[in-house]
């Protein structure tokens, strides 16, 4: 009653990120042919080609860039890497990624095994399939990159998770590549640390791949 009365504004709410017609509560559909093409060569089975966004995350990169991330109700994100800029002419790569892993880090020894060694090596399997590294640092040690997600649901909440990641890749048919998105998370929750180990799989896409719905 008083901001009404003395003409204050109350907060203005955040904005939500948006590229491509991909904002909050919108949705995409993936091309379906590419679907049926790629799917018998992917770690993933029954992907949909319908995705309706519930959630947005923003990452900005030292580069200069910005990582967002578009997630949808098929345990999936629709991500959109940036460089030098937030238009459509800036955009450099947009994967389509499907969680397939996520385990609790139970201890600071858990946590700094896989920060030292666990997230980044060489190689890394998945059901039988070997990724190769793609993000190599001069000399025998490539630690994960560290960034820092900051996340807005449809209910209004904002959250910041701190993330240390390696990339992977492995070759399929027809110049494609599987690519596997290896992560360590950490986010204070009521005070406490919330640990995890995340592990995705995605596929490259280019912008005609994906069709906005509204």
């Amino acid at each position: 009653m008083f901001s009404r009365l003395f003409g204050k504004k109350p907060p203005e709410k955040a904005k939500t990120p948006e590229i491509m017609g991909l904002y909050l509560g919108g949705s995409f559909q993936i091309e379906p042919l590419k679907l049926r093409l790629l799917e018998p060569q992917l770690i993933i089975d029954k992907a949909a080609s319908t995705h309706i966004i519930q959630a947005v995350g923003e990452v900005d990169l030292d580069t200069g860039g910005k990582i967002l991330r578009f997630y949808t109700d098929d345990d999936a994100y629709l991500q959109v890497i940036l460089d030098g800029g937030v238009t459509e002419s800036h955009i450099t790569d947009v994967k389509l990624w499907y969680f397939y892993e996520t385990k609790t880090v139970g201890s600071e020894k858990q946590w700094q095994s896989l920060i030292n060694t666990d997230i980044s090596q060489p190689q890394y399997n998945v059901e039988g399939y070997t990724f190769s590294r793609v993000w190599d640092a001069v000399g025998d040690n490539s630690p994960p990159v560290a960034m820092t997600e900051r996340t807005y649901e449809e209910d209004g909440d904002i959250s910041e998770t701190d993330q240390f990641v390696m990339l992977y890749e492995r070759n399929l048919d027809d110049d494609q590549v599987e690519t596997l998105l290896v992560t360590g998370e950490e986010k204070l929750v009521n005070g406490n640390l919330d640990r995890c180990l995340v592990i995705s799989t995605g596929f490259n896409l280019t912008q005609g791949d994906i069709t906005i719905n509204g």
